[in-house]
């Protein structure tokens, strides 16, 4: 693997625990590699090697905490497959793109179909009419009535991993298919020396207005950056980081085809 020479804060908090204890020397290492001859040479031999080797060509990309307003300023990391093209192709693809922002709209485009992977809103500790949705026993139940009234037979003399039980509700991992993309819209920028917030107008509504509600998004704020609108809801709660990627199912409904 080749790092970049300059790597940024957000991305190096997430190596520690605390930041302002630590001497802050990851990565030091690997960024004097590009400074000197010696050091360049490794980083070239490193990339032949990878074409002339490697099968599957994989970029590690982090979020940049800088852009929000949150209390979290530890970015999120993760490894991104690249895919087409030779092996070549990929590793300069790759080259090309160390160090640099890689915009929504050059992934994904409108009217397409995509799938959202995250964690739910955590529940905590829940009984098991509220965590299985089992029927309510009838009002005179002697202690209590909110119960699985049957856990299983007396042999096997085990309860079976089927049976419904209380326990942890929510804050868990889901993949959610097939999120159509209504908008992939630009953030607040400047074009000609002009601040342009027009990014929520519509071929109904021609007034010129920001996606941002009066007040701000409740519990969020203000989303000053680019942004993806999909239809229908999408899983936890707001600042949650959430994951999208390319859909993996065939589409045969003829919803994938709406505009």
């Amino acid at each position: 693997s080749v790092w970049a020479e300059h790597m940024s804060e957000d991305c190096r908090r997430r190596f520690y625990k605390n930041w302002y204890k630590c001497k802050k020397k990851a990565f030091t290492k690997a960024s004097k590699k590009w400074q000197d001859e010696l050091g360049r040479k490794s980083i070239e031999k490193d990339f032949k090697k990878m074409i002339r080797y490697c099968s599957v060509v994989r970029v590690i990309a982090h979020t940049q905490m800088k852009l929000l307003k949150q209390r979290q300023k530890k970015a999120h990391i993760m490894e991104i497959q690249v895919n087409g093209g030779t092996i070549e192709d990929k590793v300069n693809w790759a080259r090309e793109h160390l160090e640099k922002p890689i915009p929504i709209d050059s992934v994904f485009a409108q009217d397409e179909m995509i799938d959202c992977i995250g964690v739910t809103k955590g529940k905590g500790y829940k009984g098991v009419t509220s965590r299985w949705h089992t029927k309510k026993l009838p009002r005179k139940t002697h202690k209590g009535l909110r119960k699985a009234a049957c856990i299983g037979a007396w042999h096997p003399s085990r309860v079976s991993f089927t049976v419904a039980r209380a326990g942890q509700k929510g804050y868990h991992h889901r993949t959610e298919m097939n999120k159509k993309i209504y908008r992939i819209g630009q953030g607040i920028h400047t074009k000609d020396g002009k601040v342009i917030k027009n990014n929520a107008s519509t071929e109904y509504d021609l007034s010129e207005k920001s996606i941002t509600p009066m007040g701000g998004f409740p519990h969020y704020g203000e989303v000053n950056n680019d942004f993806v609108m999909i239809k229908g809801c999408c899983m936890g709660p707001k600042k949650r980081v959430i994951t999208l990627r390319k859909s993996l199912r065939t589409h045969t409904k003829r919803a994938a085809l709406e505009k």
